[in-house]
This record gives structure tokens, C-alpha cells and sequence, in this order.
């Protein structure tokens, strides 16, 4: 007779079986019936989970907010005068409201393009993660763009906003493009307060030789941000992602990226900005499962005060995956004693052919570096940001677009500045 380890659930994780079964009652759906029964299995991750093991979720979600509601006309109003401080840099905005689309706010789609709502019927491939599971079983809206085989579209900027008044959000966004075509999008998170709880969730789909950019930048102070990334590249299919954290007292960004056709290539990048007690989580998990597939990631991060920064990447190649070409690095710089970071790179290769590698390195800034500014008439706190910004500066420089790489530095740059102002009060 055995005895199954029962394990009692969390005021949150009982929340949220309520806000499902009111969801489930106004809108069955299969699918969303499916997810939550995964979720259930094993509930918000702890630290036994292995891919979360330096995030304890469970601890950390003390409680699960209200699920925000479409938005209405006040929402959308606070919405349009967010839109209108935000400088542009795409030539097509789209606007996400509480993870809605509202079109009354978002631009009319370049040629090539489609843009519409995300049906929460509309099945997802893959929720093997409980919160990837939880994104599936609650989003409320989101969106799906796609791009027509062999379009060569303009940069299309999505806007996800989180009004005042709002508390948790849950939705998805479906990126495709078609065979040949080319994309860039840029994800901005914007509005959130620290009470503010949020999962997303993005699922981008590459047809043969299309070639995508993509871009996130988290810039607000959400208590809780978990956005998880899925991505299948066909034969021949190139992704360039990149991940700019600057904001959130608990942000994680995990993705799951299968190279499925022979020649894809997949470059990941980020920069994890990190101080008070915030707590920064990359985690990835890279999947070749073609032969001649290449993957690139690197990731910087600086960490102060008592921050806690977190990478995890895990790169997979599969059997009959040879002749594939993999480079992992994680490089951190700690500003203080209480500072930590938690670098775990990680390869599991099954075939015999292949040239993978990767390292992680954790230090301080170099005092040499510093003193040679400071010979020269900088004073230290000026010297300091200096170095800094070029550590910052390398990573945000793999994003080729002039355009992105301005609001990802002038992000950089208003972090290291509040940070200067804090220590000199």
C-alpha cells in the first residue's frame, strides 16, 4: 500500500481554483479545462521544482488578485494618455489594455500583416510549466499577429498596459510569420504598481527561412511578473530575441525554444538590471532537434544592494541533432556584499557531432577601471556608471535596430542615474 505525499494548497492557489471555476462556468472550454488540471497537478512552483529552484513562486504569491475585467471607458481613456507620453519607435503601435486588445487604440496593421483578438479557445502548443499551464487556463484576451509569407513588414510595437485600478492579468499573444517573411516586434510592459500581478505569456511560430526579431522590454514596477516565451523554428528559420529587465520586484522570463528544422538558428540575448531587494529570473531551455541547427545566448546582469539575480539556461541536443553549433555565456557584475546572482548553465547533448560550449562568470567592477577614471577628473560615483553602462552597453548592442537600442539604453541609463541618487541621499 503506498501513501501519496499530500501536499494542503496556498490561500493563492485556492484562489485561483475560485477565479477558474467562475471563468469555467461563463465560458467552457477543453482546452482551458485541460491546462488548469495540469496546473493542479502540481500548483505554483517551489524549489523542488528544478527550473525553479532559486524562484520560489509558492512563497512569494502570497495571494492571487482579482483577475482584471475588459477594460472599460475609463481604463481605456487612462490607456490613450499612457500611449500618448510613450515615445513610439515602431511604425506600428498595437495596444494591450489589462491584456486586452483594443483596437480604438491600436494603429491599422502594416501590409502584410493581420492583427486580431486571441480567443480563449484559441489552443496553445505546449504547457508542460504550471505557470505556462496557469497563462493558458486564465488568459482573458490577448493577441495574434501574422505575417504573410514573404512579407518584409516594418516594426510593429506592442504595448501592454496596466491601468490603475487593475490587479492581476493573464494574457497571450501568438506571433507567425510565414515562409520567407521577415518581422521585428518589441513588447513593452508598461503602468504596473507594485501591487500588480501579471503572467504572459508569447508563442512565436517561424515558418521555413523567415526571420524574426523580437524585443521585450519590462520598464514598470509589477510585484509579480512571470512571462514565459514558446518558439518553434522550422528548416532554415532565424530568431534574435532580446530581454531588457529594468523594473518588477519579482520578475522572471522563461522561454522554451525548439529548433524543429534543419538550419535554424536561434540568437538570445538580455540585460537584468537588479537592486533594492528585486529578484531577476532568466530561464531558458533551448531544444535542437535538427542537424546544422546554431544557438547563441548572452545575457548580462548587474546586481546591487540586496538583489537577487537568477540564469538558467539549458541547451538540449537531441540524437539525430549533429552538426550543431551552440555558445552560452552569463556574465554578472555585484555592486554589493548582499548582492547574489545564480548562474546555472547547463548542456545535455545526445549526439556526437557537435561543437557546444558555455560559461558563466560572477564578479565585481574592476577597481583598476575605476581608478584609471578617477585619474583622469571623473569622481567615483560618475566613474562607476561609466563602466557600468558599457558592461550594459554590450548586451543591448546584439539588438540592430538603432530605433530599440535608444529606449533600451535610455532604460539602462535612468536606472544607473536613480541608482547614483539613491546612494548620494
Amino acid at each position: 500500500m503506498s501513501l501519496e505525499r499530500v501536499i494542503a494548497k496556498t490561500a493563492a492557489e485556492t484562489t485561483l481554483a475560485a477565479q477558474f471555476a467562475a471563468l469555467r462556468s461563463a465560458a467552457p472550454s477543453v482546452q482551458r479545462e485541460a491546462a488548469f488540471r495540469r496546473f493542479e497537478q502540481s500548483g505554483l512552483p517551489t524549489r523542488r521544482v528544478e527550473s525553479w529552484h532559486y524562484t520560489d513562486l509558492r512563497a512569494a504569491l502570497v495571494s492571487a488578485a482579482p483577475i482584471a475585467a475588459a477594460p472599460a471607458a475609463a481604463a481605456i481613456e487612462a490607456a490613450r494618455g499612457m500611449l500618448a507620453s510613450l515615445a513610439r519607435i515602431g511604425a506600428s503601435r498595437v495596444a494591450l489594455v489589462d491584456g486586452h486588445y483594443v483596437a480604438a487604440l491600436s494603429d491599422a496593421p502594416p501590409s502584410g500583416v493581420a492583427i486580431f483578438p486571441v480567443t480563449p479557445d484559441t489552443p496553445p502548443l505546449g504547457d508542460a510549466d504550471p505557470v505556462l499551464a496557469l497563462n493558458v487556463a486564465l488568459a482573458q484576451g490577448g493577441c495574434a499577429l501574422t505575417f504573410e509569407a514573404g512579407a518584409d513588414a516594418p516594426l510593429v510595437e506592442i504595448v501592454h498596459i496596466f491601468t490603475p485600478g487593475a490587479e492581476a492579468v493573464y494574457s497571450r499573444l501568438a506571433i507567425t510569420l510565414g515562409a520567407a517573411a521577415q518581422a521585428k516586434v518589441v513588447e513593452r510592459f508598461v503602468g504596473a504598481g507594485a501591487q500588480a500581478q501579471r503572467n504572459v505569456s508569447t508563442w512565436i511560430d517561424v515558418a521555413k527561412d523567415a526571420k524574426a526579431s523580437h524585443v521585450v522590454s519590462i520598464e514598470d514596477e509589477a510585484g509579480v511578473h512571470v512571462e514565459s516565451q514558446v518558439v518553434s523554428l522550422a528548416e532554415g528559420a532565424a530568431l534574435d530575441a532580446f530581454g531588457l529587465i529594468a523594473g518588477g520586484a519579482l520578475a522572471r522570463r522563461q522561454i522554451f525554444a525548439t529548433l524543429a528544422g534543419e538550419r535554424a538558428r536561434i540568437g538570445l540575448g538580455g540585460l537584468s538590471l537588479v537592486d533594492g531587494r528585486r529578484h531577476a529570473d532568466t530561464t531558458l531551455e533551448v531544444i535542437h532537434a535538427a542537424p546544422n541547427g546554431e544557438s547563441r545566448e548572452f545575457y548580462r546582469h548587474i546586481v546591487a544592494d540586496e538583489g537577487v539575480g537568477v540564469y538558467q539556461g539549458k541547451v538540449i541536443v537531441r540524437q539525430y541533432a549533429q552538426k550543431t553549433d551552440g555558445g552560452m555565456k552569463s556574465q554578472a557584475i555585484l555592486l554589493s556584499p548582499n548582492a547574489s546572482m545564480n548562474n546555472k548553465p547547463e548542456l545535455e547533448i545526445l549526439a556526437d557531432d557537435v561543437v557546444c560550449g558555455h560559461g558563466a562568470t560572477v564578479g565585481a567592477l574592476d577597481p583598476e577601471q575605476i581608478f584609471y577614471l578617477q585619474a583622469r577628473g571623473l569622481p567615483r560615483r560618475e566613474a562607476e556608471a561609466m563602466v557600468l553602462e558599457a558592461f550594459g552597453a554590450e548586451a543591448i548592442a546584439r539588438v540592430a535596430d538603432p530605433k530599440i537600442d535608444e529606449v533600451l539604453s535610455g532604460a539602462m541609463r535612468a536606472w544607473l542615474a536613480r541608482r547614483a541618487g539613491m546612494e548620494s541621499t
